[in-house]
């Protein structure tokens, strides 16, 4: 990325900036969404690979993707952590740095043991043993924009069968300033290589704005690929996105990309909207949750199969939030409604009936205003960290370990302090994790210290 160093010195700048000045609120509380069941449709409007629209038929029931592993319910309750952070110590343990601008970091599934290191300039590097790859596994630079300090090469996720069929998905904003889902497939003959002539666009969700893009990419337990989106930027949900039943933005999708490769993607039988409507208007059939405002990390715990949302706040909270994918009805966080677990503006008064609150939130203080999403560790190095979910926040560096106790109370704790600009965790193959410091250009391995 060009005018690397100036640019972070920008991103902290701007985030701040944008968190501070967001002081006007919005003069009618919006309306929440709530499902009336309807009659369902039996077509559904896609995108194509070009943008225009195609009518194509809806995935039919029974249809389903290609399965990750469905957690098996325990018999008995899983035990809560053992972790007591009064006699534990977390640490950060160095793995690799010379990253520009790193957002992201993940695996590919294949017991290959290879990392994959996103940076924001729109390239993909393998990791492999502590060591980069000299020849980048993508690039796309020249189909991004990083004009925007929260534009760029934004996400990766493996497909579920990507060592049989070699296919991932990026998502990135585009020179126009759209977000783009797109997917591509590895070159056969170079295993460390992507073909870049393989790039088929999945989505395509234009923009208003150059902030609130979001950028996550999460295959559920159910095999579907979960898309977040931003409210669409601005500040208070300026352009009214949170709570618009006929926007995308500000929602999380729900697509099924693996039952029919040759067309972009299907609507799975049991999204939530797809036989609903709010108040007799139709609600778009790929939302599967409303009223996010900027879900920049989130993740599914590989044992209990729960979602977990980072949600970056307006101008005072941040949140985390936790949900099944097996939720039984439509989910709305309540952006613009309320903030965290406060009404917004919070000196106002709300209605939280029907809405799904955060299980933690904190304010801006100490140098917080960004919070960034993790992951609940499932490794086998430090057993007490099982079931413990860690999360940062961009600005303070602070990282944050969350967890229910034996009488199903939550409990949040500082583990560590000024670990850079947070602006990802990752997990191995193994469930170990790991954390980015954008700044730095650095990615650390988290690790406990029971001495």
């Amino acid at each position: 990325m060009s005018n690397c160093r100036s640019r972070l010195v920008l991103l902290a700048c701007c985030c701040m900036a944008l968190l501070a000045g967001c002081a006007s609120q919005p003069s009618e509380r919006p309306a929440a969404i709530r499902p009336a069941m309807s009659t369902p449709t039996s077509i559904v409007v896609y995108p194509t690979a070009t943008g225009t629209s195609a009518a194509l038929p809806a995935s039919p029931e029974g249809d389903a993707p290609s399965l990750i592993p469905t957690p098996t319910p325990s018999p008995t309750p899983i035990p809560p952590p053992a972790f007591d952070p009064a006699t534990m110590t977390i640490g950060l343990e160095p793995l690799a740095d010379g990253f520009d601008a790193p957002v992201f970091i993940t695996q590919a599934g294949d017991g290959s043991g290879r990392f994959f290191v996103v940076e924001q300039g729109g390239l993909i590097h393998i990791l492999r043993d502590g060591v980069k790859s000299a020849t980048p596994f993508l690039d796309v630079a020249g189909l991004i924009t990083d004009a925007g300090s929260e534009q760029g090469l934004l996400g990766l996720i493996f497909d579920p069968d990507f060592a049989e069929n070699g296919y991932f998905f990026i998502n990135y904003t585009a020179q126009d300033d759209a977000t783009v889902i797109a997917r591509y497939r590895v070159d056969p003959a170079a295993p460390d290589q992507a073909d870049v002539a393989s790039a088929f666009e999945i989505l395509r969700v234009e923009q208003p704005a150059s902030n609130h893009n979001a950028g996550m990419l999460a295959f559920g337990p159910d095999g579907y690929l979960y898309v977040g989106l931003g409210d669409g930027g601005g500040a208070n949900d300026r352009y009214e996105n949170g709570q618009n039943p006929a926007a995308l933005l500000g929602k999380m999708l729900r697509l099924d990309v693996t039952g029919d490769r040759s067309v972009p993607y299907l609507i799975p039988p049991d999204n939530p909207w797809r036989e609903a409507n709010w108040d007799g208007v139709d609600v778009l059939d790929e939302i599967w949750a409303v009223g996010l405002r900027n879900p920049w990390r989130y993740s599914f715990d590989r044992v209990t199969g729960e979602l977990w949302i980072g949600d970056v706040g307006q101008s005072k909270f941040e949140e985390i939030n936790r949900v099944s994918v097996r939720f039984p009805a439509a989910i709305n966080f309540g952006w613009p409604i309320m903030e965290g677990t406060h009404c917004f503006p919070d000196d106002d008064t709300c209605e939280e009936a029907g809405l799904t609150l955060p299980v933690t939130d904190y304010a801006h203080a100490d140098g917080n205003c960004s919070v960034t999403g993790g992951y609940v560790y499932r490794g086998a190095a430090y057993p007490a960290l099982a079931g413990v979910y860690f999360f940062g926040d961009y600005c303070s560096g602070n990282i944050w370990a969350l967890w229910q106790d034996g009488a199903d109370a939550w409990q949040k704790h500082i583990v560590v302090e000024g670990a850079g600009s947070i602006s990802s965790f990752g997990e191995d193959e193994a469930g170990e994790l790991y954390v980015i410091d954008r700044g730095g250009g650095a990615i650390s391995r988290i690790v406990l210290d029971e001495s």
